[in-house]
């Protein structure tokens, strides 16, 4: 598993270099596809060793796996569609699989105790779903400013453009456009 976690860090940053088109590419795709493909695996050998437990822990191996995967699976998803609703979808399902990891490994508990654990599980998905909502708004709200201040620059630059007449002013207002891409 931690080899299948150290190719997808290195294709995220191959698909993160490649910026916004990664997603097109037939290599992008191969690497998302070989990514799942190891995940399935990775989870039919954990699925596979499970088998000689019984009980709890035989249900607690069981979904120690199922969140393995679905981390493998939504890890590989986000860095293909390279996009900030990937990234916060991926987050939220990784939360909730641990969550029910962690109901899974309550249920051996008994009386208070197992209470608490699951208090305790629902309050880390709460915690989990609000932080990759808020990292989301956080993101989205530094990207509006970046442009608010970058309108603001172009408005200023084509106003010093007003200074200039014909041709000169042109030049000016273009070269305003290509500087902060308007």
């Amino acid at each position: 598993m931690k080899i299948l976690i150290a190719i997808l860090f290195g294709a995220a940053g191959v698909l993160g270099a490649s910026q916004s088109l990664a997603a097109a590419t037939p290599a992008a795709k191969a690497a998302y596809h070989q990514a799942r493909d190891a995940a399935a695996a990775e989870y039919a050998l954990a699925r596979a060793r499970c088998k000689s437990l019984a009980g709890n822990p035989n249900a607690v191996c069981e979904a120690e796996a199922k969140a393995q995967r679905v981390r493998a699976d939504e890890e590989a998803t986000a860095f293909y569609k390279n996009t900030l609703k990937a990234y916060t979808t991926s987050r939220l399902r990784i939360a909730s699989a641990t969550f029910e990891l962690d109901k899974v490994k309550c249920a051996a508990l008994a009386g208070n105790e197992r209470d608490v654990c699951v208090k305790q599980a629902k309050a880390t998905l709460i915690a989990a779903h609000a932080d990759a909502k808020a990292d989301k708004k956080a993101i989205e709200a530094r990207a509006n400013a970046r442009d608010d201040k970058r309108d603001a620059d172009y408005a200023v630059a084509k106003e010093r453009c007003d200074a200039f007449s014909g041709v000169q002013k042109d030049n000016c207002v273009s070269a305003a456009k290509a500087q902060f891409s308007q």
